[in-house]
């Protein structure tokens, strides 16, 4: 089975898009041709899996592609499809150290503007020969307030064995999203299920059959580097993403499933499925594998000898700027979370001291704190561990809250006014308020926690909410069983749109197919909401 690269005739933002990727190329999906040495291809060197941008601020931005050999990355951006008088950027040398993936940055750009930008691929040996330019178009960050700002988010995708459905259209629910002609999304983590096999179908509980797209590197958990490679191409293979990332900017942040579920810094598995069981030689494949295919600005080859990693601030002009979470890497083990002295958390305690610094200095209208995970709802590890933050404990924090309740009571103490946090990661959608008269920990101000997905992957019911930062469950929509296919129950996204006049915040958690299941407007200028 194979799928086709879109052609020119793809519905696109002011048809910016048109000729983007040749109509005539076509990805197998078997997986003999894409595990084919590049440099045994003929011809010009060609990017099929289409292009995209990441980390956009109002001057600047990262454009990713990947090429099928060698070749010499060019990015030309201009403020018309036409491309006359075009700037060129002259990217990296892609080769097989990067899976043949690049990322150029792009700076110097005017602010609040359409940016439309290609990408040409060189062959390095004869400059002459090129390949057929990709293109793609993104909107820089506004430096003017009354512009305005409106994001998506969501997160977890081609996950519980629910991969590229073919007979329902794909990933659909991209396609849905970039008609929104949102000015990015927020990607909250579990971009992929390195730990979920795709199998060829599914029969359902009413007799239906799910037919899957299948590849080699999605017949097992992915272990060595070109497995989980192998992992992220694989969700590029779906036309409505590529022609969702060829117009939408994305800020991407990881949690568990981008290596293994329920992964923790030192941990050994005894999981039959490994046959490595060192869960720091996994995640150091699979956080290669991320940066080589998403364009993150703190992974993008800095030269500098400073830290690569996730965690990072997103500054989108005056009225937003958005805190990129890792509560991954730096965590302490899963556990039962009864602790009554832990420095380590849930984001170690560098990032803490990083995330205090940087509210503190943030200057925006509002700050979004973009987490893989949620702070209330009990994610249970096994029988007796828990996974997020969360214990079931609805007394005074414990464990991983410990943190938590550091950085809240910091927030109040110094007055950071417009705090949102916005996650995915539990397959369902709510929206849950947090104050300090429900509470067990009162030394906080009220805030707001929204959750949205899954993108393209099983729904399931909605967890157990913990008392001990008082959240109430003001909305939510999630399925009575477990592991429901996306065709019986439909992805969430979520919308926040920020007006330029007022200040306002409206959130509005989305359904597919069209539908607002839940708004919520917030004002500007509060501590707490």
């Amino acid at each position: 089975m194979s799928l086709p690269v879109p052609g020119s005739s793809s519905p696109t933002r002011r048809g910016v898009l048109r000729g983007s990727l040749a109509a005539s190329a076509a990805l197998t999906l078997g997986g003999t041709g894409l595990g084919a040495p590049a440099f045994a291809l003929s011809g010009r060197p060609r990017a099929e899996w289409g292009v995209q941008a990441g980390d956009v601020t109002a001057s600047s931005g990262l454009v990713w592609v990947r090429a099928d050999r060698p070749a010499r990355m060019l990015v030309e951006t201009s403020a018309t499809e036409s491309f006359r008088h075009a700037r060129r950027h002259f990217g990296p040398l892609i080769g097989a150290g990067t899976d043949f993936t690049g990322t150029t940055a792009l700076r110097g750009l005017p602010s609040g503007e359409q940016i439309h930008y290609r990408v040409t691929l060189v062959d390095p040996d004869d400059p002459r020969r090129t390949g057929e330019p990709v293109s793609g178009t993104f909107r820089t960050a506004p430096s003017r307030r009354r512009d305005g700002v409106r994001f998506l988010w969501s997160g977890d995708i081609a996950g519980q064995g629910w991969g590229i459905n073919p007979d329902i259209g794909g990933f659909r629910a991209y396609e849905e999203m970039r008609r929104l002609d949102p000015d990015f999304f927020l990607c909250s983590g579990d971009t992929i299920y390195a730990d979920g096999v795709i199998q060829p179908s599914v029969t359902l509980p009413d007799g239906r059959i799910w037919r899957n797209v299948t590849t080699l590197e999605k017949a097992k958990v992915a272990e060595t580097l070109d497995e989980y490679r192998g992992n992220f191409r694989y969700n590029l293979l779906d036309h409505n993403v590529r022609a969702f990332n060829a117009q939408v900017p994305s800020v991407v942040q990881w949690d568990d499933h981008e290596v293994r579920n329920n992964w923790y810094p030192g941990q050994i598995l005894d999981d039959p499925r490994y046959t490595e069981k060192d869960v720091d030689v996994l995640a150091a494949r699979a956080s290669r594998a991320f940066g080589e295919y998403f364009p993150v600005s703190t992974l993008h080859a800095r030269g500098d000898g400073r830290e690569r990693r996730v965690h990072r601030v997103v500054r989108y002009g005056p009225l937003l700027d958005v805190f990129v979470l890792d509560m991954r890497s730096y965590r302490n083990a899963n556990s039962p979370g009864r602790q009554a002295d832990d420095t380590t958390g849930i984001l170690g305690a560098e990032q803490l001291a990083w995330l205090k610094r940087e509210l503190a200095a943030s200057r925006a209208v509002w700050k979004v704190l973009a987490a893989d995970m949620p702070i209330g709802l009990v994610v249970p590890d096994g029988a007796a561990n828990f996974e997020a933050i969360a214990q079931g404990d609805p007394g005074a924090p414990l464990g991983r809250e410990l943190q938590i309740a550091e950085l809240l009571r910091f927030v109040k103490h110094r007055r950071i006014t417009g705090t949102v946090w916005l996650t995915a990661d539990v397959h369902y959608t709510s929206a849950q308020h947090y104050a300090p008269e429900r509470a067990a920990f009162q030394d906080f101000a009220p805030f707001w926690e929204f959750v949205s997905g899954p993108l393209a992957a099983g729904g399931f019911p909605a967890n157990a909410l913990d008392a001990t930062f008082g959240p109430e469950r003001v909305f939510v929509r999630a399925p009575e069983r477990a592991n429901l296919s996306p065709m019986e129950s439909p992805q969430y996204f979520g919308e926040v749109d920020i007006d330029g006049h007022s200040g306002e915040l409206t959130v509005r958690l989305r359904a597919e197919g069209g539908t607002v299941l839940f708004s919520k407007v917030l004002q500007p200028g509060r501590v707490g909401q």
